[in-house]
């Protein structure tokens, strides 16, 4: 069974710094894309970012592109979220999800961790 958990959510003040970490567990790693999702209050889940099984190709929502970083690292099992310059739109449960090579949806999601940008 895949287990994905999220930590490293928090409250930061407009222009700071956040990392967020996604540990898995239950599943190959490296046969896995990985994708970070948000909520906000009141709004439907939107993607963030997501990078293949070896890290090689990352794709950004163009909201979040040049301020987010994901990387993964396969010999953790883990994959992370820097999130630099953050704005109060930012503000949001963040999730981390993966895909199996090949398959068309993200199927299996961790539990959020809330992130709150403060003005």
């Amino acid at each position: 069974q895949v287990q994905l958990v999220e930590s490293g959510g928090g409250l930061v003040q407009a222009g700071g710094s956040l990392r967020l970490s996604c540990a898995a567990s239950g599943l190959t790693f490296s046969s896995y894309a990985l994708g970070w999702f948000r909520q906000a209050p009141g709004k439907e889940r939107e993607f963030v970012a997501a990078t293949g099984w070896s890290g090689g190709s990352t794709y950004y929502a163009d909201s979040v592109k040049g301020r987010f970083t994901m990387s993964r690292d396969n010999a953790k099992n883990t994959v992370y979220l820097q999130m630099n310059s953050l704005k109060p739109e930012d503000t949001a449960v963040y999730y981390c999800a993966s895909r199996l090579n090949g398959a068309a949806d993200f199927s299996s999601w961790g539990q959020g961790t809330q992130v709150t940008v403060s003005s």
